[in-house]
C-alpha cells in the first residue's frame, strides 16, 4: 500500500474482536520491544477494560484493510472513572486505542484511522475523544497532535491527550 493510495475502512464489529486484541498487543509493544504478551494483555485487568465485552452499546471503531487484509484498527469506549483507562479524562469521552500493523506503517493508516474515528465519534454526538502515548513514541505523538490532540495531564510514563469534537 502506498501512500497515494487510499486505505478502505470498514466499521468494527463484534466479530473482530480478536483482531482489536492483537492491535491492542501492538499499541502496547510500540517500540518493538516485546514486553508484553497477547495472553498478559487480555488477562490483566487493567488493559481489560478496553475491550473486555466488546462490542458494547457505545463502542465503536473501525478496521483498516489493505487488499482485504487488516492493516491497523482503532477503538473507543467510554469508560468510567471507577474503572479508568491510561487516558481516562471524564466518563463521557471515549478513550480510543489504536495501531497500524508494523508492514503498514508510514503509509496513511494511522491518519485515516484517527480520521475517522473523530467523524464516527462526532456522527455519534460525543464531545471529545481522549487516549494515552507514552514517551518516545514520538511517531504517534506528532500524528495525535497533527489530527488536533492536546495534552491534558500524565500518567505514569504517558500523556494523557484530548481531542475536542
Amino acid at each position: 500500500m502506498s501512500r497515494d493510495r487510499s486505505v478502505d475502512l470498514r466499521a468494527a464489529t463484534s466479530a473482530d474482536l480478536e483482531l482489536l486484541y492483537d492491535m491492542l498487543l501492538e499499541a502496547f509493544n510500540w517500540d518493538g520491544t516485546a514486553r508484553f504478551t497477547r495472553d498478559e494483555v487480555i488477562a490483566d485487568a487493567h488493559t481489560a477494560v478496553y475491550l473486555g465485552g466488546w462490542r458494547r452499546v457505545d463502542d465503536f471503531g473501525l478496521v483498516a484493510l489493505d487488499s482485504g487484509s487488516p492493516a491497523g484498527a482503532i477503538c473507543a469506549r467510554a469508560l468510567p472513572a471507577s474503572s479508568p483507562g491510561y487516558g481516562y479524562v471524564a466518563d463521557d469521552v471515549p478513550e480510543i486505542s489504536m495501531a497500524v500493523a508494523r508492514g503498514h506503517r508510514g503509509r496513511g493508516v494511522g491518519s485515516a484511522l484517527l480520521a475517522g474515528c473523530i467523524e464516527q465519534a462526532r456522527g455519534l454526538g460525543w464531545r471529545a475523544l481522549s487516549l494515552s502515548v507514552e514517551d518516545g513514541n514520538t511517531g504517534a505523538r506528532a500524528l495525535y497532535e497533527r489530527h488536533g490532540f492536546v495534552t491534558v495531564g500524565r500518567n505514569g510514563g504517558s500523556d494523557t491527550m484530548l481531542r475536542e469534537l
